[in-house]
């Protein structure tokens, strides 16, 4: 079975990435797609205060850092959902597409290539420009360091 993995973030070419592979690949029956977001690192407000933590304070820290979570996972839904659209669109069956959340990643690179080796990717699709928009760059940092560090897998940057 072949599988890609597409890297999804709310830029506009991470959308184009998910076009790409539909156009690319409708009509595979032997294939998997899995669209994957790293959600972003937790901000330094949840970062311990210096001291260690009661039972307590764990519980009610574990608390607001799941609630905060759940919030980026909701605001990304929809663009995960977009780009299952935009594969379905453009023939690709749903079933043979998965979404997935990372977190707790400090490099979202890594975290991409870990998930593409851990479930048999072969091909990572990733937009050239994510969601910072640097204009300056050829590459993103994210899209930078896949193909810098992909080694093993086939890595297509979609403009």
């Amino acid at each position: 079975m072949k599988k890609i993995l597409i890297a999804i973030d709310d830029s506009k070419s991470a959308m184009k990435a998910a076009e790409y592979v539909g156009q690319q690949f409708a009509g595979v029956a032997d294939m998997q797609i899995a669209l994957v977001h790293v959600l972003p690192n937790l901000p330094a407000i949840f970062w311990d205060e210096g001291h260690i933590l009661s039972d307590e304070e764990k519980r009610d820290r574990k608390k607001v850092v799941d609630k905060w979570l759940v919030d980026r996972k909701m605001r990304m839904e929809p663009v995960l959902r977009a780009a299952m659209d935009t594969l379905i669109a453009q023939g690709i069956p749903q079933a043979q597409v998965r979404s997935k959340f990372i977190s707790d990643s400090t490099d979202a690179a890594e975290s991409i290539l870990e998930e593409a080796r851990d479930s048999g990717c072969r091909t990572i699709v990733v937009g050239r420009k994510g969601s910072s928009g640097n204009k300056h760059m050829l590459l993103g940092s994210i899209a930078d360091r896949i193909v810098s560090r992909g080694s093993g897998v086939a890595v297509i940057i979609v403009e």
